[in-house]
């Protein structure tokens, strides 16, 4: 319990540490910070994360705005169409991290992205109404700079740029409106912050308001050490249970009966040898032995030329030594492993058939092709083992098993679900297809059972288990796909007990043990009050807490200074926060954040920081105070130039299309 609270020990400060000034920070966090992030084209292109700024300067602009137009900005608009875009590239970047989000995930950001889309639309506007051109020029030097649009030798390329515009979905126009949109930020409020400096003796009293110190006593007052005596009657327990029922409630509870129609139920369905033999002969090719032929050829125009090549060759010279006297017009080429298919692909059906039909070693020809004629000489024959129906008949019937329960499994789905569709209740549909049933003992949407910790339904059956709790009590069964190659299952709920409390008499000593911790904390509070009230007069914090007649932890010193307030970024500890927002002399209280009790704290001596000693830590507070009136600065030239540019919002058609844009889901 004492964990929490910080020993008293002396602080000191560096000036080359990053105080990490929250307090700053939070100056800095105006809108104008998000709107900035959310607008740099360069950004956006980059990632495309939050603002698709397209379609502006479109200039398609009539008399007021139509349903269609979100908002208006000088001659600029955003349509919706605009913020579909921008919702979607929303929507895909949420995506990476968190494949199933949809809309109602990302429309926290929805408001972000319209203000994004028409500050965006008044620097255009901005630009358009007082001659700010941006030449081609320009635009195109900013697209060559985005790395998509580079090629393998790390210049702008076309075909690169191409691939990039259909991978983010964007047209020409679009990047282009983007990278107008960046520059003119660039350009026009780049100026307006240029140079802005705090002085530094703005700076320093900020500085030396970090270097504060102070002194205090912490102490934890535990509503453990105010349970004594506490036994609540019978009456109490049930009135506070009456009070508190929300909090023992039992979510509904159903009793599935489930039908599987998966490779078990099926399981006695096997190709016969009839099929099998079918099979095998209507696709011998695929069971026929193999054969390859290596072949070496000579082709030439004239029959007689190929005469004396066959002749000399099959007289025992080789093809080449017998092509030789044609000359170089009869040159010898290979073919290797041909198939007597592909050979005819090269010679024709009845060269093939003729090479095919001769032995290994064999010289076949003259035979006249499309190319004039060949002389073949057969190289060597090689032969592939073909299957017999013997052999092949384990893997045919495996595989016509496998067809035969696909269907057999779709047949019975089918069964099943027509026996539904003409009224058939789960008993009658289920068991005209025989279908062997299992129910489920009651068990909650997460599939486990209340009553049997060691229940949980199988994993497979999850579709299932989604299905009979979105079931109303009157419809008819469901008859759910699995996943993979598990099947099907037809799910009705035969109980459903509702959603209500857990009965008082199972949940009794609990509910009794919740009382007394209650009215223990009760007690503490009250306590901790009248601590405080004690502390903050003349008693010390140690004297008040005896005054309080229970059996309390005595306090302990605690001291910081407020920089470790900034350094903590938000994660203070409790005792810390009152020490730093209670005046010098007096005391407070607060709950302990790990709940069972409260902290009570004194605040004894403060010391003013004094940042002369400290330049470094100056220097960092200017930085910081630099940034913040940047920000500030940016926000007020933008919020004047919307005022100027006069926009304009459909409320009606924002909120229209917001509410589309949920019902569509994503």
């Amino acid at each position: 319990m004492h964990a929490s609270l910080t020993p008293k020990a002396t602080i000191s400060y560096h000036s080359h540490r990053d105080p990490m000034l929250s307090f700053f920070r939070r100056i800095s966090k105006s809108k104008i910070g998000t709107w900035v992030i959310a607008a740099i084209g360069v950004a956006i292109l980059a990632g495309f994360a939050l603002a698709d700024l397209s379609n502006f300067g479109t200039g398609q602009m009539g008399f007021g705005m139509g349903s269609s137009t979100l908002a208006q900005v000088g001659d600029q608009n955003v349509s919706d169409k605009d913020m579909s875009d921008a919702m979607q590239r929303r929507l895909q970047q949420v995506r990476q991290q968190r494949p199933d989000a949809d809309y109602a995930s990302v429309i926290g950001d929805f408001n972000a992205v319209l203000d994004a889309l028409v500050e965006q639309g008044s620097l255009l506007a901005f630009a358009d109404k007082y001659h700010f051109p941006l030449s081609k020029r320009l635009i195109d030097a900013e697209i060559a700079q985005i790395p998509g649009t580079k090629g393998l030798n790390g210049q702008f390329s076309e075909q690169a740029y191409q691939q990039f515009l259909a991978q983010q979905r964007l047209s020409d126009a679009e990047v282009r409106q983007i990278i107008s949109g960046d520059l003119l930020q660039r350009l026009i409020l780049a100026p307006v912050l240029a140079n802005l400096r705090v002085p530094v003796g703005m700076a320093t009293p900020y500085a030396s308001m970090l270097l504060e110190a102070r002194e205090g006593e912490a102490a934890i007052i535990p509503a453990e050490a105010f349970k004594t005596g506490l036994n609540p009657t019978d009456a109490q327990v049930q009135q506070y249970y009456a009070a508190n029922r929300a909090r023992y409630m039992i979510p509904e509870q159903r009793m599935l009966r489930i039908a599987r129609i998966g490779p078990d139920q099926v399981s006695n369905v096997t190709a016969s040898d009839q099929e099998i033999a079918k099979y095998y002969n209507d696709n011998k090719a695929t069971y026929a032995a193999s054969e390859t032929r290596s072949l070496s050829q000579v082709v030439v125009q004239d029959q007689a030329t190929a005469n004396g090549i066959a002749q000399r060759a099959k007289g025992g010279a080789t093809l080449a030594a017998a092509a030789s006297p044609a000359g170089s017009n009869a040159a010898v080429t290979s073919l290797n492993d041909q198939s007597q298919q592909a050979y005819a692909g090269v010679a024709g059906n009845a060269a093939a058939n003729a090479v095919f039909a001769a032995s290994a070693g064999a010289v076949v020809g003259p035979i006249k092709t499309d190319f004039g004629w060949a002389v073949v000489k057969i190289d060597s024959v090689k032969k592939g083992g073909g299957k017999s129906l013997d052999q092949a008949k384990a893997e045919i019937a495996a595989k016509l098993n496998t067809d035969k329960r696909k269907g057999a499994i779709e047949d019975l789905v089918a069964k099943v679900q027509d026996a539904l569709d003409n009224g058939s209740n789960f008993t009658e549909a289920v068991g005209g297809a025989k279908l062997p049933v299992t129910t489920t003992p009651l068990i909650t949407a997460n599939g486990m059972s209340r009553t049997d910790a060691s229940y949980k339904l199988p994993p497979e059956l999850a579709p299932v288990l989604k299905s009979g709790f979105a079931i109303a009590p009157n419809d008819e069964p469901e008859v759910v796909a699995l996943g993979g190659d598990q099947g099907y299952a037809v799910v009705s709920p035969s109980q459903i007990v509702p959603s209500a409390p857990a009965p008082l008499a199972n949940i009794h000593d609990q509910v009794a043990s919740d009382w007394v911790n209650e009215q223990a904390v009760q007690r503490a509070r009250s306590a901790a009050q009248q601590i405080a009230a004690k502390a903050s007069g003349n008693a010390s914090l140690a004297d008040a807490i005896k005054a309080a007649g229970a059996s309390l932890p005595a306090p302990r010193p605690i001291a910081a200074r407020r920089i470790q307030i900034s350094d903590a970024q938000g994660n203070i500890a409790p005792a810390l926060r009152l020490l730093f927002t209670t005046g010098v002399g007096k005391s407070s209280m607060a709950p302990n954040p790990q709940g069972g009790g409260f902290f009570v704290v004194k605040t004894n001596k403060i010391t003013p920081g004094n940042a002369m000693i400290s330049p470094g830590l100056i220097g960092q507070v200017q930085s910081q105070l630099n940034q913040a009136s940047v920000s500030d600065y940016a926000q007020e030239f933008v919020a004047d130039l919307k005022r100027e540019m006069k926009v304009k919002r459909n409320e009606s058609a924002i909120q229209g299309f917001k509410a589309r844009l949920l019902s569509s889901g994503g």
